[in-house]
Protein backbone atom coordinates (compact mmCIF):
# COMPACT_ATOMS: atom_id res chain seq x y z
CA UNK A 1 0.00 0.00 0.00
CA UNK A 2 1.35 3.43 -0.72
CA UNK A 3 1.97 6.20 1.79
CA UNK A 4 -1.43 7.72 0.67
CA UNK A 5 -3.22 4.59 1.14
CA UNK A 6 -1.54 4.44 4.91
CA UNK A 7 -2.13 7.62 5.60
CA UNK A 8 -6.26 7.54 4.90
CA UNK A 9 -6.50 4.24 5.74
CA UNK A 10 -4.74 5.13 9.62
CA UNK A 11 -7.12 8.62 9.21
CA UNK A 12 -10.38 6.57 8.77
CA UNK A 13 -9.80 4.37 12.33
CA UNK A 14 -9.82 7.84 13.83
CA UNK A 15 -12.64 8.68 12.61
CA UNK A 16 -14.65 5.81 13.47
CA UNK A 17 -12.96 5.44 16.94
CA UNK A 18 -13.96 9.19 17.20
CA UNK A 19 -17.36 8.13 16.02
CA UNK A 20 -17.93 5.18 18.03
CA UNK A 21 -17.02 7.86 21.33
CA UNK A 22 -19.43 10.63 20.23
CA UNK A 23 -22.51 7.41 19.44
CA UNK A 24 -21.35 6.42 23.01
CA UNK A 25 -22.05 10.09 24.40
CA UNK A 26 -25.19 10.60 22.76
CA UNK A 27 -26.77 7.11 24.13
CA UNK A 28 -25.45 8.61 27.89
CA UNK A 29 -28.21 11.53 27.49
CA UNK A 30 -30.77 8.57 27.41
CA UNK A 31 -31.23 8.54 31.24
CA UNK A 32 -34.22 8.30 33.63
CA UNK A 33 -31.87 9.71 36.50
CA UNK A 34 -31.33 13.63 36.15
CA UNK A 35 -27.76 12.97 37.76
CA UNK A 36 -26.25 9.98 36.52
CA UNK A 37 -26.98 7.58 33.26
CA UNK A 38 -29.38 5.09 34.31
CA UNK A 39 -31.07 3.12 31.90
CA UNK A 40 -33.02 -0.26 33.07
CA UNK A 41 -35.02 -2.79 31.29
CA UNK A 42 -38.86 -2.11 29.19
CA UNK A 43 -38.29 1.64 30.44
CA UNK A 44 -38.84 4.57 27.88
CA UNK A 45 -34.89 5.15 27.64
CA UNK A 46 -34.38 1.71 27.12
CA UNK A 47 -36.99 2.22 23.80
CA UNK A 48 -35.46 5.29 23.11
CA UNK A 49 -31.73 3.79 22.58
CA UNK A 50 -32.81 0.57 20.79
CA UNK A 51 -34.59 3.02 18.14
CA UNK A 52 -30.80 4.97 17.90
CA UNK A 53 -28.91 1.54 18.03
CA UNK A 54 -31.30 0.36 15.38
CA UNK A 55 -31.25 3.52 12.64
CA UNK A 56 -27.38 2.83 13.46
CA UNK A 57 -27.09 -1.00 12.29
CA UNK A 58 -28.95 0.09 9.33
CA UNK A 59 -26.21 2.63 8.46
CA UNK A 60 -23.93 -0.35 8.96
CA UNK A 61 -26.14 -2.22 6.39
CA UNK A 62 -28.20 -4.31 8.43
CA UNK A 63 -31.58 -4.97 8.50
CA UNK A 64 -32.69 -4.05 11.82
CA UNK A 65 -35.39 -5.29 14.36
CA UNK A 66 -36.53 -5.63 17.85
CA UNK A 67 -36.88 -8.72 19.42
CA UNK A 68 -40.00 -10.34 21.17
CA UNK A 69 -37.87 -10.36 24.60
CA UNK A 70 -36.78 -6.31 23.63
CA UNK A 71 -33.55 -6.65 22.38
CA UNK A 72 -32.32 -4.76 19.34
CA UNK A 73 -31.12 -6.96 16.52
CA UNK A 74 -29.48 -6.41 13.23
CA UNK A 75 -28.63 -8.63 10.10
CA UNK A 76 -26.16 -8.81 7.17
CA UNK A 77 -26.80 -11.71 4.99
CA UNK A 78 -23.87 -14.07 3.83
CA UNK A 79 -22.85 -15.22 0.29
CA UNK A 80 -26.13 -17.08 0.90
CA UNK A 81 -29.84 -16.58 1.96
CA UNK A 82 -30.21 -18.13 5.65
CA UNK A 83 -27.38 -19.12 6.80
CA UNK A 84 -26.44 -19.57 10.46
CA UNK A 85 -24.67 -16.15 11.46
CA UNK A 86 -21.48 -15.29 13.70
CA UNK A 87 -23.31 -12.92 16.05
CA UNK A 88 -21.76 -9.63 17.88
CA UNK A 89 -23.05 -7.51 20.48
CA UNK A 90 -23.05 -6.14 24.02
CA UNK A 91 -25.89 -4.79 26.13
CA UNK A 92 -27.38 -1.14 26.67
CA UNK A 93 -28.68 -1.52 30.17
CA UNK A 94 -27.03 0.20 33.16
CA UNK A 95 -26.71 -0.04 36.61
CA UNK A 96 -27.78 3.48 38.60
CA UNK A 97 -25.18 6.37 38.35
CA UNK A 98 -23.35 4.18 35.22
CA UNK A 99 -20.31 5.16 33.05
CA UNK A 100 -20.55 5.51 29.24
CA UNK A 101 -18.94 2.29 28.16
CA UNK A 102 -19.91 -0.67 30.20
CA UNK A 103 -21.96 -2.56 27.39
CA UNK A 104 -22.47 0.27 25.11
CA UNK A 105 -19.21 -0.52 23.72
CA UNK A 106 -19.21 -4.00 22.90
CA UNK A 107 -22.62 -2.89 20.60
CA UNK A 108 -20.97 0.19 19.15
CA UNK A 109 -17.74 -1.69 17.87
CA UNK A 110 -19.49 -4.94 16.88
CA UNK A 111 -22.07 -1.98 14.84
CA UNK A 112 -18.64 -0.60 13.60
CA UNK A 113 -17.36 -4.18 12.64
CA UNK A 114 -20.00 -4.32 10.68
CA UNK A 115 -19.95 -1.51 8.78
CA UNK A 116 -16.99 -2.62 7.39
CA UNK A 117 -18.09 -5.59 5.97
CA UNK A 118 -19.46 -6.25 2.47
CA UNK A 119 -23.16 -8.04 2.53
CA UNK A 120 -23.61 -11.26 0.16
CA UNK A 121 -19.75 -11.84 0.78
CA UNK A 122 -19.26 -13.88 4.13
CA UNK A 123 -19.65 -17.58 4.31
CA UNK A 124 -22.00 -17.12 7.14
CA UNK A 125 -24.73 -14.29 8.14
CA UNK A 126 -23.25 -11.92 10.71
CA UNK A 127 -25.80 -10.40 13.11
CA UNK A 128 -25.64 -7.81 15.55
CA UNK A 129 -27.72 -7.73 19.25
CA UNK A 130 -27.69 -4.97 21.35
CA UNK A 131 -29.44 -6.41 24.50
CA UNK A 132 -32.00 -5.09 26.74
CA UNK A 133 -31.03 -6.41 29.94
CA UNK A 134 -27.95 -7.97 31.39
CA UNK A 135 -27.42 -5.71 34.51
CA UNK A 136 -30.77 -7.08 35.97
CA UNK A 137 -31.13 -3.63 37.74
CA UNK A 138 -35.17 -3.15 37.69
CA UNK A 139 -36.06 -6.86 38.08
CA UNK A 140 -33.22 -8.08 40.21
CA UNK A 141 -32.82 -11.25 37.72
CA UNK A 142 -29.24 -10.63 35.64
CA UNK A 143 -28.98 -11.86 31.88
CA UNK A 144 -33.11 -11.58 30.93
CA UNK A 145 -32.02 -10.53 27.44
CA UNK A 146 -29.77 -12.91 26.81
CA UNK A 147 -31.11 -15.64 28.28
CA UNK A 148 -34.40 -14.78 26.10
CA UNK A 149 -32.53 -15.36 22.84
CA UNK A 150 -30.54 -18.11 24.17
CA UNK A 151 -33.59 -20.21 24.07
CA UNK A 152 -33.87 -20.19 28.17
CA UNK A 153 -36.84 -17.47 28.63
CA UNK A 154 -38.89 -18.68 32.19
CA UNK A 155 -42.49 -17.08 31.63
CA UNK A 156 -41.98 -16.65 35.64
CA UNK A 157 -39.75 -13.97 35.67
CA UNK A 158 -43.27 -11.74 34.30
CA UNK A 159 -43.99 -11.89 38.28
CA UNK A 160 -41.32 -10.46 39.00
CA UNK A 161 -41.73 -6.59 40.24
CA UNK A 162 -39.82 -3.86 40.27
CA UNK A 163 -39.12 -1.18 43.24
CA UNK A 164 -42.31 0.69 42.17
CA UNK A 165 -44.32 -2.15 42.37
CA UNK A 166 -44.87 -2.53 38.60
CA UNK A 167 -44.76 -6.38 37.29
CA UNK A 168 -42.03 -7.33 34.09
CA UNK A 169 -45.55 -8.23 32.33
CA UNK A 170 -47.26 -5.15 32.91
CA UNK A 171 -44.13 -3.74 31.89
CA UNK A 172 -43.63 -5.56 28.73
CA UNK A 173 -47.14 -5.01 27.98
CA UNK A 174 -46.12 -0.97 28.35
CA UNK A 175 -43.13 -1.32 25.93
CA UNK A 176 -45.02 -2.62 23.49
CA UNK A 177 -44.48 -6.43 23.93
CA UNK A 178 -46.47 -9.53 24.11
CA UNK A 179 -45.34 -10.73 27.26
CA UNK A 180 -47.05 -14.29 26.56
CA UNK A 181 -44.79 -14.65 23.56
CA UNK A 182 -41.10 -12.78 25.07
CA UNK A 183 -40.00 -16.78 24.72
CA UNK A 184 -39.92 -16.24 21.14
CA UNK A 185 -36.95 -14.34 21.25
CA UNK A 186 -34.99 -17.38 21.26
CA UNK A 187 -32.74 -18.64 18.82
CA UNK A 188 -32.82 -22.42 17.32
CA UNK A 189 -29.62 -24.59 17.58
CA UNK A 190 -27.45 -24.66 14.79
CA UNK A 191 -28.67 -20.75 13.94
CA UNK A 192 -25.35 -19.18 14.96
CA UNK A 193 -21.61 -19.80 14.34
CA UNK A 194 -20.64 -18.30 17.56
CA UNK A 195 -20.40 -14.97 19.32
CA UNK A 196 -17.79 -12.51 19.98
CA UNK A 197 -18.29 -9.62 22.24
CA UNK A 198 -16.21 -6.68 23.19
CA UNK A 199 -16.29 -5.22 26.59
CA UNK A 200 -14.57 -2.85 28.70
CA UNK A 201 -12.17 -4.88 31.03
CA UNK A 202 -13.83 -3.23 34.31
CA UNK A 203 -10.44 -4.07 36.05
CA UNK A 204 -6.84 -2.61 35.93
CA UNK A 205 -4.59 -5.43 34.76
CA UNK A 206 -4.96 -4.25 30.78
CA UNK A 207 -3.90 -0.86 32.09
CA UNK A 208 -0.66 -2.48 34.14
CA UNK A 209 0.52 -4.25 31.51
CA UNK A 210 0.30 -1.56 29.40
CA UNK A 211 -1.44 -3.30 26.49
CA UNK A 212 -5.20 -2.45 24.88
CA UNK A 213 -6.71 -5.33 24.45
CA UNK A 214 -6.90 -8.91 25.97
CA UNK A 215 -8.55 -12.35 25.70
CA UNK A 216 -10.58 -13.56 27.87
CA UNK A 217 -10.19 -17.08 29.12
CA UNK A 218 -13.19 -17.73 31.38
CA UNK A 219 -16.05 -16.00 33.15
CA UNK A 220 -16.70 -16.61 36.82
CA UNK A 221 -18.90 -19.04 38.55
CA UNK A 222 -21.22 -16.24 40.61
CA UNK A 223 -23.61 -16.67 43.65
CA UNK A 224 -25.76 -14.10 45.05
CA UNK A 225 -27.13 -14.65 48.32
CA UNK A 226 -29.08 -12.21 50.73
CA UNK A 227 -28.30 -12.88 54.29
CA UNK A 228 -30.66 -12.07 57.56
CA UNK A 229 -29.73 -11.92 60.63
CA UNK A 230 -32.58 -11.32 62.96
CA UNK A 231 -32.58 -10.67 66.82
CA UNK A 232 -34.03 -8.50 68.99
CA UNK A 233 -35.02 -5.09 68.60
CA UNK A 234 -34.74 -2.75 71.95
CA UNK A 235 -34.05 0.36 73.70
CA UNK A 236 -30.72 1.51 73.33
CA UNK A 237 -30.31 1.11 77.60
CA UNK A 238 -30.67 -2.71 77.20
CA UNK A 239 -27.14 -3.75 79.38
CA UNK A 240 -24.53 -5.11 76.96
CA UNK A 241 -25.12 -8.78 78.15
CA UNK A 242 -28.85 -8.94 77.11
CA UNK A 243 -28.38 -7.58 74.02
CA UNK A 244 -29.34 -9.42 70.84
CA UNK A 245 -27.79 -7.07 68.11
CA UNK A 246 -28.04 -8.03 64.40
CA UNK A 247 -26.03 -5.15 62.74
CA UNK A 248 -23.17 -6.29 65.48
CA UNK A 249 -23.94 -9.41 63.98
CA UNK A 250 -23.90 -8.24 60.62
CA UNK A 251 -20.71 -6.54 61.08
CA UNK A 252 -18.67 -9.32 62.28
CA UNK A 253 -19.83 -11.21 59.35
CA UNK A 254 -18.85 -9.04 56.60
CA UNK A 255 -15.35 -8.51 58.00
CA UNK A 256 -15.26 -12.05 58.11
CA UNK A 257 -16.67 -12.81 54.77
CA UNK A 258 -13.93 -10.47 53.63
CA UNK A 259 -10.59 -12.36 55.82
CA UNK A 260 -12.22 -15.73 53.99
CA UNK A 261 -12.48 -14.44 50.69
CA UNK A 262 -9.32 -13.26 50.83
CA UNK A 263 -7.61 -16.24 51.71
CA UNK A 264 -9.21 -18.53 49.47
CA UNK A 265 -8.82 -16.19 46.57
CA UNK A 266 -12.59 -15.51 45.78
CA UNK A 267 -13.70 -12.01 45.20
CA UNK A 268 -16.61 -11.19 47.41
CA UNK A 269 -18.90 -8.49 47.90
CA UNK A 270 -21.15 -6.89 50.15
CA UNK A 271 -23.06 -4.01 48.29
CA UNK A 272 -26.60 -3.88 50.27
CA UNK A 273 -27.19 -4.01 53.72
CA UNK A 274 -29.97 -2.86 55.69
CA UNK A 275 -31.62 -3.12 59.39
CA UNK A 276 -34.41 -2.75 61.01
CA UNK A 277 -36.32 -1.17 62.78
CA UNK A 278 -33.37 1.63 62.04
CA UNK A 279 -33.94 4.44 64.18
CA UNK A 280 -31.19 5.95 66.19
CA UNK A 281 -31.84 4.98 69.90
CA UNK A 282 -32.99 1.56 68.85
CA UNK A 283 -30.60 -1.80 68.84
CA UNK A 284 -31.31 -3.34 65.36
CA UNK A 285 -33.31 -6.36 65.55
CA UNK A 286 -32.67 -7.23 62.00
CA UNK A 287 -29.74 -6.61 59.88
CA UNK A 288 -30.17 -8.04 55.71
CA UNK A 289 -27.36 -7.89 53.51
CA UNK A 290 -26.31 -9.10 50.54
CA UNK A 291 -22.97 -11.09 49.18
CA UNK A 292 -22.03 -11.60 45.64
CA UNK A 293 -19.67 -14.41 45.59
CA UNK A 294 -17.57 -15.57 42.77
CA UNK A 295 -14.55 -18.36 41.63
CA UNK A 296 -12.97 -19.34 38.52
CA UNK A 297 -15.11 -22.65 39.06
CA UNK A 298 -17.88 -23.65 40.91
CA UNK A 299 -16.28 -25.44 43.55
CA UNK A 300 -14.17 -22.82 44.42
CA UNK A 301 -17.12 -20.25 44.82
CA UNK A 302 -19.10 -23.26 46.38
CA UNK A 303 -16.13 -23.80 48.83
CA UNK A 304 -15.17 -20.48 49.91
CA UNK A 305 -19.22 -20.13 50.32
CA UNK A 306 -18.95 -22.88 53.01
CA UNK A 307 -16.27 -21.78 55.03
CA UNK A 308 -18.40 -18.93 55.27
CA UNK A 309 -21.74 -19.94 56.22
CA UNK A 310 -20.05 -21.95 59.15
CA UNK A 311 -18.50 -18.56 60.52
CA UNK A 312 -22.04 -16.92 59.97
CA UNK A 313 -23.64 -19.70 62.00
CA UNK A 314 -20.74 -19.32 64.26
CA UNK A 315 -21.45 -15.45 64.80
CA UNK A 316 -24.71 -16.26 65.10
CA UNK A 317 -24.75 -18.32 67.65
CA UNK A 318 -22.31 -16.27 70.21
CA UNK A 319 -24.32 -13.54 69.52
CA UNK A 320 -27.97 -14.83 70.10
CA UNK A 321 -28.79 -14.30 66.49
CA UNK A 322 -31.06 -16.58 64.18
CA UNK A 323 -29.84 -16.44 60.01
CA UNK A 324 -31.85 -16.94 57.08
CA UNK A 325 -30.10 -17.49 53.78
CA UNK A 326 -32.13 -16.83 49.97
CA UNK A 327 -29.87 -17.26 46.71
CA UNK A 328 -31.11 -14.72 44.42
CA UNK A 329 -28.96 -16.09 41.39
CA UNK A 330 -26.23 -18.63 40.43
CA UNK A 331 -24.16 -18.61 37.49
CA UNK A 332 -21.86 -21.79 36.48
CA UNK A 333 -18.12 -20.76 35.02
CA UNK A 334 -18.26 -19.89 31.58
CA UNK A 335 -15.04 -21.35 29.50
CA UNK A 336 -14.44 -19.25 26.54
CA UNK A 337 -14.04 -21.41 23.26
CA UNK A 338 -10.36 -21.81 22.18
CA UNK A 339 -10.82 -21.63 18.95
CA UNK A 340 -12.94 -18.34 19.08
CA UNK A 341 -9.90 -17.17 21.14
CA UNK A 342 -7.52 -18.11 18.76
CA UNK A 343 -9.47 -15.69 16.31
CA UNK A 344 -9.04 -12.79 18.97
CA UNK A 345 -5.61 -13.40 19.72
CA UNK A 346 -4.97 -12.99 15.27
CA UNK A 347 -7.10 -10.25 15.52
CA UNK A 348 -4.75 -8.18 18.39
CA UNK A 349 -1.81 -9.69 16.54
CA UNK A 350 -3.06 -7.88 13.49
CA UNK A 351 -3.05 -4.51 16.02
CA UNK A 352 1.08 -4.94 16.56
CA UNK A 353 0.50 -6.80 20.15
CA UNK A 354 2.59 -9.85 19.50
CA UNK A 355 1.54 -11.69 22.29
CA UNK A 356 -2.08 -10.78 23.70
CA UNK A 357 -2.78 -10.95 27.12
CA UNK A 358 -5.07 -14.07 28.82
CA UNK A 359 -7.39 -12.70 31.18
CA UNK A 360 -10.27 -14.02 33.61
CA UNK A 361 -13.53 -12.23 33.77
CA UNK A 362 -14.19 -11.77 37.06
CA UNK A 363 -17.38 -9.68 36.15
CA UNK A 364 -20.46 -11.43 34.40
CA UNK A 365 -21.32 -11.10 30.84
CA UNK A 366 -23.70 -11.85 28.42
CA UNK A 367 -21.17 -14.14 27.04
CA UNK A 368 -22.63 -16.33 29.87
CA UNK A 369 -26.13 -16.80 29.09
CA UNK A 370 -25.50 -17.23 25.06
CA UNK A 371 -23.30 -19.81 25.88
CA UNK A 372 -25.90 -21.98 26.67
CA UNK A 373 -26.24 -22.07 22.69
CA UNK A 374 -23.30 -21.40 21.09
CA UNK A 375 -19.91 -21.33 21.21
CA UNK A 376 -18.55 -17.58 22.49
CA UNK A 377 -15.42 -15.60 23.34
CA UNK A 378 -14.43 -12.34 24.50
CA UNK A 379 -12.14 -9.39 23.80
CA UNK A 380 -11.50 -7.08 26.86
CA UNK A 381 -10.63 -3.37 26.45
CA UNK A 382 -8.33 -1.26 28.56
CA UNK A 383 -10.15 1.33 30.32
CA UNK A 384 -8.76 3.90 32.74
CA UNK A 385 -7.79 2.94 36.69
CA UNK A 386 -10.14 -0.31 36.01
CA UNK A 387 -12.82 1.91 36.70
CA UNK A 388 -16.21 0.51 35.92
CA UNK A 389 -19.56 0.96 36.86
CA UNK A 390 -19.27 4.24 37.83
CA UNK A 391 -19.29 7.99 35.83
CA UNK A 392 -15.65 7.83 35.52
CA UNK A 393 -15.42 5.22 32.90
CA UNK A 394 -13.11 5.98 30.84
CA UNK A 395 -11.61 4.59 27.32
CA UNK A 396 -8.88 6.08 24.70
CA UNK A 397 -9.71 7.15 21.25
CA UNK A 398 -7.10 4.82 20.56
CA UNK A 399 -7.96 1.47 22.20
CA UNK A 400 -11.46 1.65 20.57
CA UNK A 401 -9.74 1.86 17.29
CA UNK A 402 -7.65 -0.95 17.83
CA UNK A 403 -10.85 -2.88 19.55
CA UNK A 404 -12.87 -2.09 15.94
CA UNK A 405 -10.02 -3.92 14.22
CA UNK A 406 -9.56 -6.53 16.44
CA UNK A 407 -12.74 -7.85 16.22
CA UNK A 408 -12.83 -7.08 12.25
CA UNK A 409 -9.63 -9.20 11.87
CA UNK A 410 -11.22 -11.71 13.93
CA UNK A 411 -14.61 -11.96 11.61
CA UNK A 412 -12.43 -12.27 8.78
CA UNK A 413 -10.31 -14.90 10.10
CA UNK A 414 -13.26 -17.28 10.45
CA UNK A 415 -14.37 -16.51 7.01
CA UNK A 416 -11.23 -17.69 6.21
CA UNK A 417 -11.25 -20.85 8.08
CA UNK A 418 -14.53 -21.66 6.67
CA UNK A 419 -13.69 -21.15 3.24
CA UNK A 420 -10.60 -24.03 3.68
Amino acid sequence: MSDAGLVGEAAQRVSEAAELLARADELATYSASATGIERTYLSPEHAQVNAVAGSWMREAGLRAWQDAAGNQCGRMEGDAPDLPALLLGSHLDTVPGAGRYDGVLGVLVAIAVAGRLTPGVLPFAVEVVAFGDEEGTRFGTTLLGSRALAGAWDDAWLDLVDARGTSLHEAAYTFGLDPAGMGDAGRDEGSLVGYLEAHIEQGPRLEDAGRALGVVTSIAAARRLLITLTGEARHCATPWHLRRDALLGASEAVLAIERIAREQGSPATVGHLAVRPDAVNVIPGVAEFSLDLRDVTAQGRDATWALVRAELDRIAAARGLTVAVAETHEAPAVRCAPELQDLLRAGIRATGDPEPLELFSVAGHDAMAVAALTDVAMLFVRCAGGISHHADESVTEADVAAAIDALHAAVLALAAEFAE
